[in-house]
């Protein structure tokens, strides 16, 4: 077992250097399936989720190499499968997006049902719905694996998604990037990642317009070539350091972002009371100016304030005066985090989708337990204003999209560490 053990009230201050975007590199790793030669990724965060999907292109037979901690040399030629189905594949959310890549390039597709956090039902009905529409037959086998099938090349198709879905327009835009003719695809997300996507195959030859609108059109290609790409920097991440730095009161410097894609968090912030300064590559943030105030929020497709950055935004504002309103319009289940922060003392009460937080509260260090991603950053920034000892358990959910969480912490002021806990043996620090 691996706990953070975090001690509160240090001011978090300094710079902090945002990795590559999670969402984005979940889904453009599956998408060198749709290559015809190697490519190189750069700016990948290292994290489990990252690590786990590069470990399924391996399984299906692609050649993956890491050349430092951010790049990965992938040759997806030797790929002859249509198949994932193990356990690791249904270790991971965005494993889905092998589906999209693999009725892409061999017209078929098997791929187990995927995991990750459990915070609502994940269905793929707009996915199926969509695959269908270029030609492919899908079905549901024992109620655990989709297979997609067809005897021949997708075929361009006008798909219009009944709700706003990240995942169904990812995974349409590459079932569809060399399908004959054109692809239009309607009430399409709008996200940095999915134009990251776009930007990426377009690279290697696609032709995709009107992604980070709501028209995607997709004109099928033959052939795909090799490229060095960088990914974009993580916007959550970066989120998330902006909400400590609120939480404890303090200022920070952080680098490597894109502010357009920040704008949502930081016009919160401005009106919470934090001063917010941007520059080409980096956002000032001072919450030491004046006093932080209530605020409601909303969470919406982009680019209304992400859901992603929900969780950590509810433990901030249980630190400041007034009563806040947070609407989760987007998950069903996005509080199950909120019973863990009520055990550090938090007066937040929940209805359906509405919670409703009392700021000003003491909080107070407990043993703690992450439910999924968000929900244990919310529980770090909530030991970092906590009164004593914070120990966080299930830290594996943290670490499948925080890169050396613990050492940017650490790198701001705060007092954090990780330790084992390998059964009756002595613990060891980290």
């Amino acid at each position: 077992m691996e706990k953070y053990i975090i001690n509160g009230g240090k001011t978090l201050s300094g710079e902090v250097t945002i990795s590559g975007a999670k969402n984005a590199a979940v889904a453009i790793i599956p998408a060198t399936i749709l290559c015809d030669e190697p490519c190189r990724i750069e700016n990948i965060p290292n994290i489990s989720d990252v690590a786990l999907i590069a470990k399924i292109l391996q399984n299906l037979g692609a050649k993956v190499t890491r050349v430092n901690k951010s790049t990965l040399d992938i040759d997806p030629r030797p790929i002859n499968t249509f198949s994932a189905e193990d356990d690791s594949v249904r270790g991971m959310r965005a494993s889905y997006y092998l589906l999209g890549a693999l009725i892409g390039r061999f017209h078929n597709a098997r791929v187990a049902l995927p995991g990750g956090c459990n915070f609502g039902v994940r269905p793929i009905d707009q996915h199926l719905k969509g695959f269908e529409a270029l030609g492919a037959q899908c079905e549901l086998v024992k109620g655990a694996i989709v297979e997609a099938k067809s005897d021949r090349r997708m075929q361009g198709a006008s798909i219009y998604l009944d709700t706003v879905s990240v995942g169904s327009t990812m995974n349409l835009m590459l079932a569809a990037v060399k399908a004959e003719g054109q692809t239009i695809i309607e009430n399409a997300a709008k996200e940095p990642h999915i134009v990251d996507l776009a930007n990426f195959l377009n690279s290697m030859g696609a032709n995709i317009r009107g992604a980070g609108t709501d028209v995607i059109k997709i004109r099928g290609v033959d052939y795909l070539h090799g490229i060095t790409y960088s990914i974009i920097p993580d916007q959550i991440e970066a989120g998330t350091y902006m909400a400590a730095v609120a939480a404890t009161r303090g200022k920070i410097l952080v680098k490597n972002v894109t502010p357009k894609h920040l704008e949502s968090i930081t016009a919160k912030l401005k009106e919470i009371g934090c001063a917010v300064e941007e520059y080409d590559e980096a956002v000032f943030v001072d919450a030491t100016v004046r006093p932080l105030r209530r605020c409601n929020i909303k969470t919406m497709p982009h680019p209304g304030f992400p859901t992603d950055c929900q969780p950590q935004f509810v433990a901030m504002l249980t630190t400041v005066e007034g009563t806040s309103f947070v609407t989760e319009n987007v998950w069903d289940n996005r509080y199950q985090y909120v019973n863990e922060l009520l055990t550090m003392g938090a007066k937040i009460s929940v209805e359906g989708r509405v919670a409703i937080i009392d700021g000003n509260t003491a909080l107070h260090g407990a043993p703690v337990k992450a439910t999924d991603l968000r929900g244990g950053a919310a529980l770090i920034i909530a030991g970092l204003v906590a009164c004593g000892t914070t120990e966080l358990s299930s830290v594996h959910y943290v670490e499948r999209g925080y890169e050396e969480i613990v050492e940017k912490l650490r790198g701001l002021g705060a007092d954090i560490k990780k330790q084992y806990f390998p059964g009756d043996e002595t613990a060891i620090t980290a």
